[in-house]
């Protein structure tokens, strides 16, 4: 009886954050209260209330559930330490942009979180969340970046850190334009492009045929 009861209660949590994300989508995050998520889900006030404290702890948890693709991605990317930093790199970010393509639910608490909130009142905590999500993900990028350089992979300069915003911001505003007009581009594959040529003008320049050979040539001071 227990069991069934716990099972009821996940089954109630779970239809009021899908009707959390139907409603916020359709009418934004500030436009919409507890008790309209209610309606949505068929359940009363006092249940949303019982399984969530207000709307800012609700619409964490949305997003905890789906696991929005750059925290995921940067989560998993401890596993693949033992690949090269640029590989690992690269596969992370096209990653990210071909789970967003490919994932109706990620897409949609991704337009929620970017597109149809509002940081005021109750929402303060999910702005300071999304801060530390990026932090974190800054951290992932600059930790594998800093380790191409290390290597040779890349140049070693600009600073690990100003070249991990700038992929981040990359990826992101990638995601986020085509969020908008999802028939203006292929996300997975200009996206791809993009960070290719991105990570293409990270590469250190190549040196000239020869200079290696002309640099050792001991200088020969005349006579025989």
């Amino acid at each position: 009886m227990a069991r069934r009861t716990k099972e009821e209660a996940l089954a109630t949590r779970g239809r009021i954050l899908d009707a959390a994300e139907r409603v916020f989508q359709a009418h934004g995050v500030s436009n919409t209260s507890l008790h309209n998520i209610a309606l949505a889900a068929g359940v009363t006030r006092g249940a949303v209330y019982w399984h969530f404290k207000d709307k800012g702890d609700l619409f964490n948890a949305m997003m905890a559930r789906v696991c929005l693709p750059m925290e995921e991605g940067a989560a998993g990317l401890a596993a693949a330490a033992a690949s090269p930093p640029l590989e690992t790199l690269r596969a992370h970010l096209r990653g990210i942009l071909e789970r967003v393509a490919a994932d109706a639910q990620v897409r949609r608490v991704f337009q929620i979180a970017t597109q149809k909130v509002e940081y005021v009142d109750e929402m303060a905590a999910v702005r300071e969340r999304h801060l530390q999500m990026r932090r974190d993900h800054l951290a992932v990028l600059a930790r594998l970046l800093r380790a191409a350089q290390q290597r040779g992979d890349i140049v070693p300069a600009p600073p690990a850190r100003q070249l991990a915003i700038g992929l981040h911001a990359l990826v992101d505003g990638l995601i986020q334009n085509w969020m908008l007009d999802p028939a203006n581009f292929a996300l997975r594959a200009v996206g791809c492009r993009a960070v290719e040529t991105h990570l293409a003008g990270l590469l250190p320049p190549a040196r000239p045929a020869g200079s290696a050979s002309r640099r050792s040539r001991p200088r020969v001071h005349g006579g025989k």
